[in-house]
This record gives structure tokens, C-alpha cells and sequence, in this order.
């Protein structure tokens, strides 16, 4: 459904003589047939700018105006591939000008209004086409196909905007048309995730349950499934449908340093270091790298949020090489030919990610970390760092990436966040009197079955209240609807709106305990938590990413707060609520020896992943098979 991003081409220039022939050819009539093969010839071969200086040569002679819309819908796509927008979107008025029926034309226009920030009027001219086509030219195109096409990039811009209830409703609509659209489904369900809508997986005129579970997306099965299973099935699909095949020969052996010497090169990849979960978490990281032994580089495509995050986390590489514009073909060429040791992707399969670099091997020793807390299942992420906590051996044949065992947890953190002024109950609108239960999770995490078990312990808790994440009308209306059909008085629920990060720490302290999603557990949050020294009581399943936040509480010290089933995480909920006393004394703990506990002995977690990347860099130097430290 996500409308496709080109990479820029590596820029190819034709022989001077060959586009000087051309675009003579141009200037003196040159059928419109053989001005389009001329200009897809110089497009196969990468040569974007002189395939638009064909089209703006041939368009600046007298030409007959019924051919004129097709060659200026041509040069728009051109102009658009270059990222040239505003010059794009004039090709396409200049087009429906003389054609203002043109389906195919509105459609780009929609693209490039897009690009410029213009969203109202990019939803208008999707509008026109899916509401209006049978009025419209479709110059041979199927009318469905068109329509489809225009309400599926609404639907993904309304839901980018966060106007979940007209997005969906668009992909109903788009599914009930054309019932066999998996990237439709995925977003389905996952929109209804973030509406708290359950069930998530909604029958829905002809798609089956089959389709709806299938096409789930890695992210919204973390949520929705504690199955490895399912999560490596759902995975793999992905990998199957939308990554490049394996690269014949590792690009490391074809355009890298015959042999590598001297430090070893560390490469992170990521397009999150900037106020993301990631770059919360890692800064430190990147600082604390033993610099006479490792040098370390980012390749990135973050954006440049202007937060002072984002300028700490650039200082902390010794070298950062931006991959915006170029492909991942020209970009694992680049990594490969830097030499670097060890590939860490900091991605996987999340939003933005690219995965068609790694697949082409650009370094010998690839490894996955942070991003996705989940098999990726993509060709050449050799290894995951985990610990023995996270990532047991039951666990191992669900997981296409073997695992690098580091200690004594497998998360880093930042021990630099700054905490913001003492809060007041008053300020969040909680009773002074209750017992706080907190949940800062995003609301996608939150399952049916959960939400239910919290409902239960606040029937149990007199007076206690759940103070949840504001992240939309429609899941806090929904989650308000759940209550009242559990018998919960509307009052017992408290949304926090979201904050600046300092602010966001230091409100943990209103909080008596912190109540953790299954199947998809706190990561980031369950870390900010205990740093703020506010318990929080998890739910550990199978897989990787349910055994998260059980990582943490055994690195700080409080594997008491760690429970194996639903039964008695609710029963454990209910007795710290009815003991005051013993959630402080949780808090208490934490307040003396939290952040002196091994989970923020971040040095130690750095000096074992070093360890780890350095045997891996030597064995690969070697020629040696890659075996981690046991």
C-alpha cells in the first residue's frame, strides 16, 4: 500500500555526443513513440537527467497538444524519480491543463503534493480519482486498478497523520473491492492495533481469516502473538515478498580490502539515530567504544530532528556516512569497500529499515541489535545479541539469526538522560490517595487479553487507577468502553499526554507500580522505569520479545517482579496493590541500589559486546568459521 520510494541512481552521464544526437533528434520533430523509447533507454541505464532533458527539449518545440499530456506525464515521473517535486508537480498541471481528465496525472500530482508537505491537497486529488474515475481518461489503465491506487496511498497518508478512523475506513472499502491485497490487510490490522479495536483480525467482506493472519506484520504479530513460530512465519513472508534475493558473491570479497588490518572497524546502520527509542538508548554506547581497539562509524539515513539528542549522537562516531540518495546496492558497495568488520543493524524489519544492504553481505560478520527484539529472518544477519535470559534454547529454532550471549543484559542504556522537575499527582489528574498502576506502553502493545487482566486487578485494588498512555481518541475511547463493560466507573482511568523526555522520566514517580504488555514487552520504557526507580511487574512467555523486560529486572536485581503466566501476573498485581508497603519497598530498592545494579553498568555491557565483535573481526580476518564467546 505505501506508495514506492525510488533511490536515487548512481549518476551515469551518456556520451556527450550520443544526448547532444538526441536531443537534436528533439528539437526537430521526433515522434512522440520514439521520444519515449529514447527517454525509457536513457532511464534503464540510470540516466534520469538526461532522459528529463530529453522530455524538456522535445516539450519547448511546437508539438501538437493531444500529444503534449502524455510526454509532460512522462516528464513529471521523471522529474519526480529525481526528486525534483516542485518541478513534477508543474509537469503535471501543465498536463491536466491540457487533459483535465487525465487519471494517471492526478494521481502523481497527489505524489508530489505529498512530498511537499501539501497533504490536504494530496488527499483532494486521490479523492477525485477514486470517488470520480469512471468520469476519468485511464489512457489503458484498468479504472480499478487506479482507484484502488488512490484510496490505498489516502489510507496511508491518513494513518502517517493520524487520522486513524478515516484511514481505516478507506481500507475497508479498498479490501471489499479487491479482497486478496496483502499490504492492505497488514495495515488493516495493524490501524486497528493502535485503535485498541479488537478483535484486530476483523473478518471483512471476502478476506479470510488465513489472509488476515498471514499478512499480519512482523511488528503487529509481536503484539498480537507470543508464538516464535508465527513471528518467524510472518517474517520470512516478508523477506519472500519484498527483500532482494541474496547477493551471489558477498560484496565484502568483491569491493572490499583484500585483507584488513589494524583496528577493528565497527559499522552501525541505522536511520533511527536521532529522538527515537534507538538513539535513547544507545548514545553511550557509541561514546564509551574503546577507541585504541575499535573505530566507529555510522551509515545512516536519520533525520535531522534538531534535537540536542541527534547532535550527541553525531559526535559520538568517528566517521558518519549518509546513505540518503543512494540505493542499497551503491550503499553496501560503500560499506563494503570501507572495510568494516562488523555490520550492526539496528533496524531489522522496523519502519525505515533496509534490509536489501545486508542481504548483499558487505561485511563479514553482520549482526542484528535494538531494533527489532524479533527474527528478521533476512539472508545475512548472521547473529543477534541477546543474553541468556532474552534468548533461551528453546527459542533458537524460531530464530534465523544465531545468538551472541553478551552480560549481564543484552540492552544498553543511557546514563546521561536527564530527569525533569518532581511532578504532583495533581498536575496528571490522579487522586493523591490511590495506588497508581501505570501503563506508558504504546497503545498498540495493549492485548484484549491484557487489558482484561488489568480490568480484573482494578476490581480487586479499591480504589486503585490505571494511568495509561494518550497516544489516540479512538484507542482511549475504546479502552474507556472496555472498562465500563468490565464494571470499571470511568474516573479509574487517567491518560497521560505525552511529554518532553525529561518530563516523561521524572512522572515514573508518581507511579506505585508499572504494570508491563505481553507479548510485546516494555524494551526502552521498562528501562527509563527502573533508571526513574519505579518498579515494574512483566510477563514472561517464549520468545525474545516477551522476555524483555524479565532481562532487565534480573540484571537490576528484581527477579521477584518477573511472572510465567497471565494467572499470576494478575494474582501479583493484586497483592503489591493491597500492600502499599511492598511496592515501596520495591521503590526503595531501587532508589539505593538501581542504578549501581548491573543493568546500568553500562561499561560492562560494552566491554562484553566488544569482546564478542573483536573475536568474531579476528575469526573473520582469519578466514576462520564464526563461532561468538561462549
Amino acid at each position: 500500500m505505501p506508495a514506492q520510494v525510488l533511490p536515487l541512481p548512481t549518476p551515469v552521464q551518456p556520451a556527450p555526443d550520443a544526448l547532444q544526437a538526441l536531443l537534436a533528434r528533439a528539437r526537430s520533430g521526433l515522434p512522440l513513440g520514439e521520444l519515449m523509447s529514447a527517454a525509457n533507454a536513457l532511464q534503464a541505464k540510470g540516466q534520469l537527467d538526461a532522459a528529463a532533458q530529453l522530455y524538456e527539449t522535445w516539450l519547448a518545440q511546437p508539438q501538437a497538444d493531444g500529444h503534449k499530456p502524455v510526454a509532460l506525464f512522462n516528464w513529471g515521473t521523471v522529474l519526480g524519480s529525481l526528486r525534483r517535486h516542485e518541478a513534477a508537480e508543474a509537469a503535471y498541471r501543465q498536463a491536466l491543463a491540457l487533459k483535465p481528465n487525465f487519471a494517471q496525472a492526478r494521481l502523481n500530482l497527489a505524489h508530489q503534493c505529498e512530498h511537499l508537505g501539501r497533504h490536504d491537497e494530496a488527499l483532494a486529488c486521490w479523492r477525485e480519482v477514486y470517488e470520480g474515475v469512471t468520469t476519468l481518461d485511464c489512457v489503458g489503465a484498468d479504472p480499478q486498478d487506479l482507484q484502488l491506487h488512490a484510496m490505498n496511498n489516502s489510507a496511508r497518508l491518513l494513518e502517517q497523520l493520524k487520522r486513524y478512523d478515516e484511514s481505516e475506513a478507506l481500507m475497508q472499502r479498498s479490501l471489499l473491492l479487491k479482497p486478496t491485497q496483502g499490504d492492505v490487510i497488514q495495515h488493516y490490522v495493524h490501524i486497528r492495533q493502535k485503535q485498541c479495536e479488537w478483535p484486530v483480525h476483523q473478518p471483512l467482506g471476502a478476506v479470510t481469516p488465513n489472509q488476515l493472519l498471514v499478512h499480519t506484520s512482523l511488528l503487529a504479530m509481536l503484539s498480537h502473538s507470543d508464538d516464535p513460530a508465527l513471528q518467524l512465519l510472518t517474517a520470512q513472508r516478508f523477506v519472500f515478498e519484498k527483500v532482494d534475493k541474496p547477493a551471489s558473491r558477498p560484496y565484502h570479497r568483491q569491493h572490499g580490502p583484500q585483507q584488513r588490518e589494524g583496528r577493528v572497524r565497527l559499522g552501525y546502520l541505522s536511520g533511527d539515530l536521532c529522538m527515537h527509542a534507538v538513539g535513547l538508548l544507545s548514545a553511550e554506547l557509541y561514546e564509551l567504544h574503546d577507541r585504541s581497539r575499535f573505530e566507529v562509524r555510522a551509515y545512516e539515513w536519520s533525520r535531522e530532528d534538531g534535537t540536542p539528542l541527534r547532535e550527541r549522537l553525531k559526535r559520538a562516531f568517528d566517521e558518519r556516512v549518509s546513505l540518503h540518495g543512494l540505493d542499497d546496492d551503491s550503499a553496501a558497495r560503500r560499506i563494503a569497500a570501507d572495510g568494516v568488520d562488523v555490520l550492526i543493524d539496528l533496524q531489522g524489519l522496523t519502519s525505515g529499515a533496509r534490509p536489501g544492504i545486508l542481504v548483499r553481505r558487505p561485511a563479514p560478520v553482520q549482526v542484528s541489535y535494538l531494533g527489532l527484539p524479533a527474527t528478521s529472518s533476512v539472508p545475512g544477519i548472521d547473529f543477534m545479541l541477546a543474553d541468556r535470559f532474552v534468548m533461551q534454547s528453546d527459542y533458537l529454532p524460531y530464530c534465523s539469526e544465531r545468538p551472541i550471549y553478551v552480560e549481564p543484559c543484552y540492552q544498553v542504556s543511557d546514563r546521561q538522560r536527564e530527569m525533569g522537575k518532581p511532578p504532583r499527582r495533581a498536575q496528571y489528574g490522579l487522586p493523591e490517595q490511590a495506588f497508581v498502576f501505570a501503563v506508558f506502553n504504546n497503545n498498540h502493545k495493549i492485548s484484549a487479553e491484557m487489558y482484561g487482566c488489568w480490568m480484573r486487578v482494578l476490581q480487586q485494588v479499591p480504589g486503585s487507577v490505571l494511568w495509561l498512555l494518550a497516544d489516540n481518541r479512538w484507542a482511549e475511547a475504546n479502552l474507556r468502553a472496555a472498562a465500563h463493560a468490565a464494571g470499571i466507573a470511568a474516573e479509574r482511568l487517567v491518560f497521560a499526554p505525552r511529554v518532553s523526555p525529561a518530563d516523561y522520566l521524572a512522572r515514573f514517580a508518581l507511579a506505585d507500580l508499572v504494570l508491563d504488555t505481553f507479548p510485546y514487552n516494555a524494551g526502552t520504557t521498562a528501562s527509563d522505569c527502573l533508571w526513574a526507580g519505579a518498579p515494574i511487574l512483566t510477563l514472561s512467555g517464549r520468545s525474545y520479545i516477551s522476555r524483555m523486560c524479565g532481562s532487565l529486572l534480573t540484571a537490576a536485581g528484581l527477579p521477584d517482579l518477573i511472572t510465567h503466566s497471565l494467572t499470576d501476573y494478575e494474582r501479583l498485581a493484586v497483592a503489591i496493590g493491597r500492600q502499599p508497603a511492598r511496592a515501596a519497598s520495591y521503590r526503595r530498592y531501587l532508589a539505593e541500589q538501581g542504578r549501581s545494579s548491573p543493568l546500568f553498568d553500562v561499561p560492562a555491557i560494552v566491554r562484553s559486546i566488544e569482546r564478542q565483535f573483536a573475536h568474531l573481526a579476528a575469526q573473520a580476518r582469519a578466514g576462520e568459521a564464526l563461532r561468538p564467546l561462549e
